[in-house]
């Protein structure tokens, strides 16, 4: 299958006003959170992100030929929910960083932005350990926060709704997406 094939793997870029930014700030995620594609009901861990120039002002993801493993198949769209959560760039400690965007359900305060391994374990701490926090990319992701912010909305994987699958592939997919998530700054 080709790229032209899954058609949640060409993500336009038309939309934004900040096109470079986003640009910039997406590559930064290559390889480092697993792309789903609900149309085929797969899940990527291995791929690369291109801009083609004859497919304007769109990105493009191209999983890896030469590593099948790295795909992982039959995954239901019953298994992948949105989480509320983004992640957006910003500047901790006088240096460029990335924030975690947690919602909150109640109070004055609808969300909060700390650094993104602080928030990946303030999160992880509050889910039971049988149901972890496993974010994943879909198409429609990547988005601006405002005019010249971009963020990738975060959806996630549910392990537990993998019923189809062995207890190994769990597994993997549960040990590919936490090694992934481990290179993020």
């Amino acid at each position: 299958m080709t790229a032209s094939d899954n058609k949640d793997l060409i993500w336009d870029l038309d939309a934004f006003n900040q096109r470079q930014r986003a640009v910039d700030f997406v590559m930064g995620f290559e390889n480092k959170l697993c792309v789903y594609s609900s149309s085929v009901e797969q899940l990527y861990t291995n791929y690369n992100i291109f801009f083609p120039k004859e497919e304007d002002r769109k990105l493009v993801i191209l999983p890896n030929p030469y590593a099948p493993h790295d795909t992982f198949n039959g995954i239901p769209e019953s298994a992948v929910t949105s989480t509320g959560m983004e992640i957006i760039p910003g500047i901790y400690q006088s240096r460029p960083c990335l924030f975690l965007r947690i919602p909150f359900r109640s109070g004055t305060v609808k969300y909060r932005a700390v650094p993104l391994q602080v928030g990946l374990n303030i999160v992880r701490q509050k889910l039971p350990p049988h149901k972890p926090l496993l974010p994943v990319l879909m198409k429609g992701d990547l988005r601006e926060l405002d005019a010249s912010t971009p963020c990738l909305h975060l959806h996630a994987i549910h392990l537990d709704r993998l019923t189809e699958h062995s207890g190994l592939e769990r597994s993997g997919i549960h040990k590919v997406i936490e090694q992934r998530l481990r290179q993020l700054g």
